[in-house]
Order: structure tokens, then C-alpha cells, then sequence
């Protein structure tokens, strides 16, 4: 995972005098780095919350085998055909460009923060080979914490796409946030000379979160880059670490967020009060199948996080209140009879009545703004509050919505 601006933070770290370093939990070609991991790992298990059970392997790599890498993993996660269906559902949502190169952007983000990252697959640290020491310090804590991670968590398996992009961006948001907090903990306390724990503070995130909120301004591409993708991006390292602490302020003795502890949704990351430790609400998962001759090119789901973004585009800022009661959705990308034309269904269900009501009528001026006809209307889904967007199609096409989750 490519650590997002780690070492853009205003911290410097001062070097401590730690105990002779256990140089066989680290398996490494380099000797200095192998020395610094050691010293590093015990200290950051504990403060994680998570039992270190074998080596951890790190090295240094050049940023042309850095970026080489990241050109590889993008092909695995997103070959061009998802791309470009991907792509065009954002399209139709008025969220991106139609004529966005996704994959070409998303490598320019990338290869544009690339300092290093733990790779699952591999189970393997990677750090730039001539990165600047204060740097590296942080990009180390940052990436050995989710080599620790998943020690015990297994992290590809929490990312997968079977789980659906909602579940998937919650899940990336537990693993960012903590692995943030204990970064920031551990720079702070660095400086400080003595341990920092960020749970006793009042109103940390409220500080927090602007700072990390500007990182983006260090980064033109990413600045620039369409907002969806954006806070895509953003939202696990900033929402994350913000959820993560809320956890910690609930729970004797700052669990890690996962097991019981995982949000299934990122609702549950924006209101740590309807997650794990809280009046839990996980989400209505949702199944549709279409008729009317329609083909289904592909199918995910939005969430809150992104349906807020939705909302600031189609009707501006101040609007993302409209996304409260919302309790799952999913959307099909439809192509016609003959290929050549295209269309977005969307369903939603809603905690009641009176929220999806206020959705309904609060989105429909932004529907103008979508690039082909649009009709949201109320509708009733599983016995439950529900709301149906259709863009470009017409009634002819039909949907019929099931609960339950993809295989």
C-alpha cells in the first residue's frame, strides 16, 4: 500500500536510544535498514495492538522499480475493460470526465507519492532507496505497522472485490487509519521523548484533520484529479484515523479495528456511533437484475462517502446531509440490446421514510446536471424505504432488487 504524503507531516524525528535491536524479525539485503526495522517493529506491535508472529521482510528499491511495480499491481486491480466500466458509471454520475483516462490518472497519483509500501501479495516492505532519512523514518512506521497488520488480519482478503466498493473503502479506512494514528503517535512522542497517546486527547481529530485534509495541495495530480477520486484517495487516511481514535476512546485498551471491531461501511467510518462499538447498523446489502433486454456490464455499490461527493457535485457544498439514512445501495451499468448504447440504474434503501424523502426531493435539481435524461423517484425495496435513479433509460428497463451479496 503506497503511504499517502507520510512524509509531508510537519515532524522531524528525534533519534532515541532503543535496546539492542532482535535483527531476526527482519529478513533484509540491507544491514542498516534491516538494524532500523528491528529496532522499530517490537515497539510498533505493541502500540498497534497486534502480535508480531514471523520476520517481516524490507528492501530498497530504485523509483524506477518502485513505479514499475505500482504499473504492475494497477494491471492486476484494474485491467483496462474495468476501467473503462468503472469509468463510465462515474461518467453517467456526473463524477468524472467521459473522456477520463482512469488508469493513466490514477498511475500518475501513484508514481506522484511513491516513497514506498507493504505489498500483501508479498508480504514484503519496499522503501525508495534514496529517500531522504527524516522521510524514510516515517514511511518505515507507517508501512511496518500494516506488515503487522497483516500478520493477523490478512489485509488482501479485508480489501477484496468481492466485498463491494463500500466495504472495501471501510475496510481500507480501518487499515490506513490505524496505521496513520500510530504513525503520528510515534513521530509525536519521537519528538517529545516520551509515549503519546492520541485517545486522551479532547478533540484531536477536530486538529488533525485539516492538516491532513492540505496534504493534498503538495500534490498537483491529485489536486487536480477529479473530487470522487480524490477523496477516494484521502478519505481512508483522514476518516480512518478519525474513526479509528473514536474506537479507541470507546474500548479498554485501544483495540485494533478488526475481527468484531471492522466497519463494514464507510456510514459506519463517518458515524463511529453506528459501528462496531456503537448502535450498530451494517448495511442492507443489494442484488439487482435487470429485464427489458438490458445487459448488466457491471455492478458495485456507492456508499455514504460517495454519495456525499455525489451530492457536492450535482448541487454544491452544504448538501451532504441529504446521504443521512442512507442503509445501502447498488448500481448497474446497462448496455443495450446491441452494445452501442449505455445507462445507469441505481437503488437505494433508507432508514426511513422521512430521509428518503429528503433525498428524492433535495437531488432533483442536480439531475439536470447529469450528461444524459435522469428520474429519481421513491420507491418501496424489500419491504423498505428505497429510492430508484435511473440515467439515460427509460421504464422499459426493469430492475428487480434481492438482498444479498455478489459471489
Amino acid at each position: 500500500m503506497n503511504v499517502l504524503a507520510a512524509g509531508a507531516l510537519a515532524f522531524f524525528l528525534a533519534a532515541c536510544g532503543p535496546p539492542p535491536a532482535d535483527t531476526t524479525l527482519v529478513i533484509s539485503s540491507d544491514s542498516t535498514l534491516r538494524t532500523r526495522v528491528a529496532e522499530l517493529l517490537p515497539v510498533l506491535a505493541e502500540r498497534a495492538g497486534m502480535e508480531l508472529v514471523r520476520p517481516i521482510r524490507a528492501e530498497r528499491r530504485s523509483r524506477e522499480e518502485l513505479e514499475g511495480y505500482l504499473r504492475y499491481k494497477l494491471d492486476q486491480e484494474m485491467p483496462p475493460d474495468e476501467a473503462w466500466v468503472r469509468t463510465r458509471s462515474y461518467a453517467l454520475l456526473g463524477l468524472v470526465p467521459e473522456d477520463l483516462d482512469l488508469r493513466d490518472l490514477l498511475l500518475s497519483v501513484y508514481t506522484e507519492q511513491v516513497a514506498g509500501f507493504y505489498d500483501p501479495d508479498s508480504t514484503a516492505l519496499f522503501v525508495m532507496e534514496d529517500m531522504p532519512v527524516e522521510l524514510l523514518e516515517t514511511v518505515l512506521v507507517h508501512e511496518l505497522v500494516h506488515a503487522v497488520q497483516d500478520q493477523t488480519a490478512n489485509l488482501d482478503s479485508l480489501t477484496a472485490k468481492t466485498r463491494g466498493n463500500d466495504r472495501q473503502a471501510a475496510a481500507q479506512s480501518a487499515i490506513e487509519g490505524h496505521a496513520t494514528l500510530v504513525m503520528l503517535e510515534h513521530m509525536a512522542g519521537s519528538v517529545r521523548g516520551e509515549p503519546v497517546d492520541f485517545s486522551t486527547l479532547p478533540d484531536f481529530c477536530a486538529s488533525i484533520r485539516p492538516a491532513l485534509e492540505a496534504l493534498r495541495e503538495q500534490y498537483p495530480v491529485l489536486a487536480s484529479a477529479p473530487a470522487i477520486i480524490q477523496q477516494s484517495l484521502l478519505f481512508p487516511y483522514v476518516e480512518g484515523a478519525c474513526f479509528v481514535l473514536a474506537s479507541w476512546q470507546k474500548a479498554e485498551g485501544r483495540p485494533p479495528p478488526f475481527g468484531e471491531y471492522l466497519p463494514q461501511s464507510t456510514e459506519q467510518i463517518l458515524n463511529p456511533d453506528r459501528g462496531p462499538l456503537g448502535a450498530r447498523d451494517d448495511p442492507t446489502e443489494l442484488l439487482l437484475s435487470l429485464g427489458g433486454g438490458a445487459q448488466t456490464a457491471y455492478q458495485n455499490t456507492l456508499g455514504e462517502m460517495e454519495l456525499q461527493v455525489l451530492l457536492d457535485e450535482l448541487l454544491g457544498e452544504g448538501h451532504r446531509g441529504l446521504a443521512d439514512g442512507w442503509d445501502g445501495d447498488r448500481f448497474a451499468l446497462i448496455m443495450g440490446a446491441g452494445g452501442d448504447e449505455d445507462g445507469l440504474i441505481w437503488a437505494s434503501v433508507w432508514d426511513s421514510e422521512a430521509e428518503r424523502d429528503a433525498f428524492v426531493s433535495g437531488l432533483q435539481p442536480g439531475l439536470e446536471l447529469l450528461p444524459a435524461p435522469a428520474t429519481l423517484t421513491a420507491a418501496e425495496i424489500l419491504g423498505r424505504p428505497g429510492a430508484l435513479l435511473r440515467v439515460g433509460l427509460d421504464e422499459s428497463v426493469t430492475v428487480s432488487v434481492t438482498e444479498g451479496r455478489p459471489r
